[in-house]
């Protein structure tokens, strides 16, 4: 596995900035709409066109850095807002009912977790369910902030507050760094404007930059209950967290969301690097995240995904009309300082 991450790791930028690829990783190889056992690197396209379509450098080859590829299209990757159904509210309140920010429309509450230094009950879930997607000084959200359940798309108000946004991890959207480009055009425009420079100021440079954009390993909140016995940790349909897991190509998950209920699938890619969109139509870019080809829509997000033996593998917090996408559970948990 350690060789598929070291090409993926070389080539991720360049896949991610071909035309239509909306995600990279690591998974196993389809033929004919039927999953194989071997491994390949997995591009995700918004949709498969005709080679003649494409520019010669946005074809993806059929092999990178020795290993095979495939290509496999899943239309626009969204964070998972919305949805109808499990709307009542809950009292005490279990994972996998809507919950949500007082002014985000609604989401899945995902587990209930302990907090690792003071050993509190909190109520776990996306940051763009329970904190509207901050960044942490946008202004979006602010920690003790009402958490609603059901959320307000489900009729919530603030007679419905079950508890208050305490924790979480912000979503940058920004530029990270800059690079110095390697672009032949952009290369050329550097010549072109020196030249014309260095006769009027001819101590002054032009350099062109890329500037990159700081990508995210995890969209994850804590929210702290207005009362313990307001929350309980039974997920609906499913039953009691039994310990954690590493997420790998083909094995089984199920999850319980707010919209689908309990859906069930398979592991498609790990190690996978995405363009994810906000509600607001900007672009996010999410590292080492997991993909599964289980049910899923608006108003999923924050569900918690599961081994059939209840052993949580992840969060999740997006996908696209055939894939879910997860955070891994351990990155949730450093990041958060949780346990079951």
């Amino acid at each position: 596995m350690d060789r598929y991450f070291k090409a993926l790791s070389k080539v991720r930028d360049k896949l991610l900035q071909q035309r239509n690829v909306v995600g990279v990783g690591v998974g196993h190889k389809e033929v004919r709409s039927m999953r194989t056992k071997q491994l390949s690197m997995v591009v995700l396209v918004e949709k498969k066109l005709p080679p003649e379509n494409l520019k010669r450098g946005h074809i993806v080859p059929r092999k990178v850095e020795g290993i095979d590829t495939d290509v496999i299209e899943v239309g626009r990757i969204k964070m998972l807002f919305g949805g109808t159904e499990r709307k009542e509210r809950i009292r005490p309140a279990v994972p996998g009912c809507s919950v949500g920010h007082y002014r985000v429309s609604a989401g899945t509450l995902g587990a209930v977790v302990r907090d690792r230094i003071s050993g509190e009950k909190l109520i776990l879930s996306n940051n763009h369910i329970l904190a509207n997607g901050t960044n942490g000084y946008d202004g979006r959200a602010a920690i003790g902030d009402p958490i609603l359940q059901p959320g307000s798309y489900d009729g919530g108000n603030e007679s419905d507050r079950i508890a208050r946004l305490f924790r979480f991890i912000p979503i940058n959207r920004g530029i990270a760094s800059e690079q110095q480009v390697s672009c032949p055009i952009a290369n050329g425009f550097s010549m072109a404007s020196n030249a014309l420079l260095r006769v009027i100021r001819p101590n002054y440079q032009i350099k062109v930059f890329k500037k990159l954009r700081q990508a995210n390993s995890v969209d994850c909140a804590l929210a702290r209950p207005d009362r313990p016995d307001l929350i309980d940790n039974n997920i609906l349909g499913i039953g009691e967290v039994k310990g954690i897991a590493e997420a790998r190509p083909g094995i089984p998950v199920i999850k319980s969301g707010r919209t689908t209920g309990v859906t069930t699938g398979v592991v498609t890619t790990i190690g996978t690097s995405l363009k994810v969109e906000m509600d607001d139509n900007e672009v996010v870019l999410f590292n080492d995240q997991v993909t599964t080809d289980l049910k899923s829509r608006g108003g999923d997000s924050g569900s918690l995904v599961l081994t059939p033996d209840n052993r949580a593998v992840g969060l999740l917090f997006a996908g696209s009309d055939s894939i879910t996408v997860f955070n891994p559970i351990q990155r949730v948990m450093e990041a958060l300082q949780i346990e079951f």
